[in-house]
Order: structure tokens, then C-alpha cells, then sequence
């Protein structure tokens, strides 16, 4: 049965809220583990009992249907705790990238309108109460700020806890009577900050009905079964952590094993110690895991893996980690994100060559991008999506919205692929200037606009160039008012506290002008040309 381009009835086929998979989950498997660190674990019936207390606490300070609520943690069982709570209120989460520094912690927070935020005191190397303060004095005192007018309360996890702020253990002793979750099918769940060609983030709307199935079928593909276990060391502020790990999870009656971030050291240690049979990654994370020195110490137990990586490193995952069942997924944020992936009973040669059938339900098809006719198949052209997966629109952004989406529903992905005669899809790269830093999309013109806020820059260009363990880095050339004189690296240490690390350029090139590289007509920099300059100045260094 061809399952494309219909209106798909999933009414049946899969719990449909987060609230709704969750309970299942404690019904059926109240005993197993549901999330595991380092440090917790918890199961499915003691989560179910922290999310209750939680969604009780949390209408107790206010939360009401559509609010939303932002996130700035580290992975762990709170962060999906928090997240259930939230979404079975029919609120909204939004996840805050911990790599962000002050001015794009500041942008989130205003332009999605975050009511209540959920804070660690410092995750990592970032001291987030103080980047507050920064940018939000009145948390020491009384909130609101004018600053940031809607972020009506700050709950902090750790000591330092500002007047005007309430500790983790005040805010949950504030739980009163049961709360009824009230979330709906197509209530928007997750505001997911992704980058993209302009200067800025876009918050993408997913619902919980895009999510929910999506994980749903991501994880029967992936070959989760009751019982296994999924290490996932994505963070939970990317919708590959949200929907791709915690749900996928919850769907699929598994165990998620997860850390703060990912070390290829206590990756392996996990993988080992945990009995994982499944993991997640990109290329960057199977490279690190394939190639540790120390890999043989540990033994591992995988039965598969979900990898977004190049049929070389599928291969070498098969073969040298044992994860005979891999599959390779491609989607975007836009898309909640999973739109292709192919599946673990699959012939083992078709998965690894990185064709996927689209998710069931889901539309695929190709456009011509100097034509904009439908491409034919084994062309490559654009991908364009349709089905229930495709976001709602970017938050308070209707002008990005009709950019990418149409009155009929198709998605402009910006990416390129092939659409093969039997149906699947190749993903061939990307079609936009997003540059793939390990498992971060870094949009040119947001790092553009950073350094162009620096006195000494008169014009900045970035673009991708490849790196041996993150796959792609930034490379900035700019030119400095005639009076500036600073070293390049001058310029990255300020860069660094300006912009998240994945963000700051790896390499930086002052340069007179850019007509000697590449210039139009209209003055507009040829980013091809200047990508193709970069690469030259590296191979003669």
C-alpha cells in the first residue's frame, strides 16, 4: 500500500500526546528504567509520578494552555520531566541551546516570549544565573524586567538563587492538588530554535501529534523493542534529543541512556556498561566513537544505531562497533525532523548506501532549482515535504513562514536529493549556506551579523570548510576599517564571548576586499568563490 501523499489517520496507530505516551508506558512497564545517567535512574512509574507532581507545581505558578516555558538545562531525568510536564498542560517548551552565550540567550528568551524559565545555575563551562543577571537585572530584585517584559518567573537549579527568582525545591513544594493533563493532539508542544539564512534563529512550532509519530516511526525503523536500551548523548535543546531520543523512548517502552554532553570516553563506557543495544549520532559522533584509542577496552552490545553519516562511516559502524541493524535517518527541524529513514529489517547494502523510504504518510518530492519544475526522478533537485510532520510556521515570523511553506502545505527544505524509481530518497547535501559544525547547523549570516557588530569590521563573510572531526567549521574573512589594527587572533577571543563555541569561525582571514575573490556585479560576496579560496589557503598552509 502506497501510504504518500494521503491523509494519514494515525488515530490508533501510536499515542498521540506526550501525556498519553508516557502513561502507557508507566501501565505497561512501570518497572523499567526510562532514563539513566551518571548520576539518576528512574523509572517509567516514578517519572510518570515526577511529571503528576510537576504538572501540579506547574499550574500552581501560573502555567496556563499555549504558555510557554523555557528550558535551559543539561540532559537528564529533570529536563524530561519538565518537558512531559509541560507539553501534558497543553504549554510549550522551549529548549535553550547551553552553548549559547549572553546576547543569543537574551534573543531566545524575548523573541519566544518565554513566561516561566527552568535555569541551571551552570552547565558546563557556562555560568547561566550570571548570564541572567546580565541581561535581565531585575531577576535580582523583582520580576518583570523591561528588558525581557513577559518572563514573569526564573526557577534556578543550585545554590545561587536571585531574590527574585524561587529555588527547585520552593517551586515544587508550591505542587497542590492533581492536576488533569489537557494536552491535545494538535497543540503545539516545542518551540525548536533552529538556524537558517538569516541573521537570526527562527523558532520552529512542532506539535504534539508531528512529534509523537514521528518518534513513533523513527523508533519501530530503528528496531527499538520494549526493554532495549538507547544511548543518545544528542542534547535535549535539539529536537534530535527531544523527539529522536525522549520520545522515541517513551513510544517504543525503552530505556534512554544519556550524559550532559558527549565524551567519546564515557560514551563508550555507557554503551559498555549500560548493555545499550542501540545508539544515535551524526558522522562526527561515529567518528569519535570508531577511532578512540581506547575503543577495544569496551564491549559493546549494540544491536543498531540511527546515524545521519556517509555510507563509509555506516559501514564502519556495522562492521567495527557490531551494530548490525543501522539506519540512516535526514530531516530537519521544520520537518520535527525525521522525514526519511530507512529500516532495520531493510537489506543490509541498501541501508548503508543512505537511501530511505519517506516516513508513511509523508510526501517527497524533487524541484528543479533553476527551473522550479518537478525534477525527474533519479535527478537530483530540492526536497520538498508534505504531511503531518511539517511544522505549523516559524513563532511570530510570517514573513519566513510563506518563504518556506505554501498554501498547499509543501515545505521548501533548502536541501538537495535524489528521489530514486522505486521511491526512496538520497540526501545529497545541503542546498543553503548552513554550515554542519559536528551536530550544530551554523547559518553564516548569524556569525556575519556578530562580527559585524565589532567597531574594528568593516565587512565579514563566513563560510564552511571541512574538517576532519566536526565534518564542516566556520571560516570568517574580514575587512577592518582602515584606522583597526588587530590580529586575527584577537578577533576570535572576542568571538568567543559573543557567540556559542560551535559558532566561533576555526579560522579567520583578514583581507583588504573581497573582488580579488569573488565579487557580482551588485556587490554581493560569491560565497561559492570564497569557499573554494578558503580550502586552497588551508591545503597551502
Amino acid at each position: 500500500m502506497d501510504l504518500s501523499d494521503v491523509d494519514l489517520d494515525l488515530t490508533g496507530v501510536c499515542p498521540l500526546t506526550t501525556d498519553a505516551a508516557l502513561r502507557r508506558a508507566a501501565i505497561v512497564v512501570p518497572d523499567l528504567e526510562a532514563v539513566v545517567n551518571a548520576h539518576e535512574r528512574v523509572t517509567y512509574a516514578e517519572l510518570a509520578g515526577q511529571v503528576a507532581t510537576l504538572r501540579s507545581a506547574l499550574r500552581c505558578a501560573g502555567v496556563e494552555r499555549g504558555d510557554h516555558i523555557g528550558l535551559c538545562l543539561g540532559n537528564g531525568p529533570r529536563w524530561v520531566a519538565l518537558f512531559l510536564a509541560i507539553t501534558s498542560l497543553g504549554a510549550v517548551t522551549v529548549p535553550v541551546n547551553t552553548r549559547f552565550k549572553a546576547p543569543e540567550f537574551e534573543y531566545a528568551l524575548r523573541q519566544s516570549d518565554v513566561k516561566l524559565l527552568f535555569l541551571a545555575e551552570k552547565v558546563l563551562s557556562s555560568e547561566f544565573v550570571a548570564m541572567l543577571r546580565e541581561i535581565c537585572p531585575a531577576v535580582d530584585a523583582e520580576l518583570p524586567d523591561p528588558n525581557l517584559p513577559r518572563l514573569a518567573r526564573v526557577v534556578v537549579i543550585g545554590a545561587d538563587v536571585p531574590a527574585g527568582a524561587l529555588g527547585w525545591e520552593e517551586f515544587t513544594a508550591g505542587a497542590g492538588e492533581p492536576v488533569e493533563a489537557c494536552g491535545d493532539p494538535d497543540d503545539v508542544a516545542l518551540v525548536q530554535y533552529t538556524s537558517g539564512t538569516t541573521s537570526f534563529p527562527k523558532g520552529v512550532l512542532l506539535t504534539h501529534r508531528s512529534m509523537c509519530a514521528d518518534a513513533f516511526f523513527s523508533g519501530t525503523r530503528l528496531g527499538l523493542h520494549a526493554g532495549d536500551r538507547f544511548y543518545s548523548g544528542r542534547p535535549f535543546f535539539h529536537v534530535a534529543g527531544t523527539t529522536l531520543s525522549i520520545l522515541a523512548c517513551v513510544q517504543q517502552l525503552s530505556t534512554l541512556v544519556t550524559a550532559e554532553r558527549f565524551v567519546p570516553e564515557t560514551a563508550l563506557r555507557l554503551l559498555a556498561d549500560e548493555r545499550c543495544t542501540h545508539f544515535a549520532g551524526n558522522d562526527t559522533i561515529a567518528l569519535m566513537l570508531l577511532n578512540h584509542p581506547g575503543r577495544d577496552r569496551y564491549r559493546l552490545h549494540l544491536r543498531g544505531a540511527w546515524l545521519a553519516a556517509s555510507p563509509t562511516v555506516v559501514r564502519r559502524v556495522i562492521d567495527e562497533l557490531g551494530a548490525t541493524e543501522a539506519v540512516v535517518g535526514y530531516g530537519l527541524s521544520e520537518a520535527a525532523p525525521n522525514v526519511a529513514q530507512s529500516a532495520w529489517w531493510e537489506d543490509e547494502d541498501q541501508r548503508v548506501d543512505g537511501s530511505m523510504p519517506p516516513e508513511p504518510g509523508v510526501s517527497v518530492r524533487l524541484r528543479d532549482p533553476v527551473t522550479g519544475n518537478d525534477a525527474a526522478p533519479g535527478e537530483q533537485g530540492e526536497i520538498l515535504v508534505r504531511g503531518w510532520n511539517v511544522m505549523r510556521g516559524y513563532y511570530a515570523m510570517p514573513e519566513q513562514t510563506a518563504a518556506v511553506l505554501d498554501g498547499d502545505g509543501w515545505l521548501a527544505t533548502g536541501d538537495l536529493g535524489v528521489l530514486r524509481a522505486d521511491g526512496r530518497l538520497l540526501f545529497t547535501g545541503r542546498a543553503k549556506d548552513l554550515i554542519r559544525v559536528g551536530g550544530e547547523n551554523v547559518a553564516p549570516t548569524e556569525v556575519e551579523a556578530v562580527l559585524h557588530r565589532h567597531p574594528a569590521i568593516r565587512q565579514a563573510a563566513v563560510v564552511g570548510v571541512p574538517d576532519e572531526r566536526l565534518v564542516e567549521v566556520p571560516f570568517a574573512f574580514v575587512v577592518l576599517n582602515d584606522s583597526a589594527d588587530l590580529s586575527p587572533g584577537e578577533l576570535l577571543e572576542w568571538c568567543r564571548g559573543e557567540m556559542a563555541g560551535f559558532k566561533v569561525p576555526r579560522h579567520l582571514r583578514i583581507v583588504d576586499g573581497f573582488e580579488g575573490i569573488g565579487m557580482t556585479a551588485s556587490a554581493k560576496v560569491q560565497k561559492k568563490q570564497l569557499a573554494e579560496h578558503a580550502v586552497r589557503l588551508l591545503d597551502a598552509r
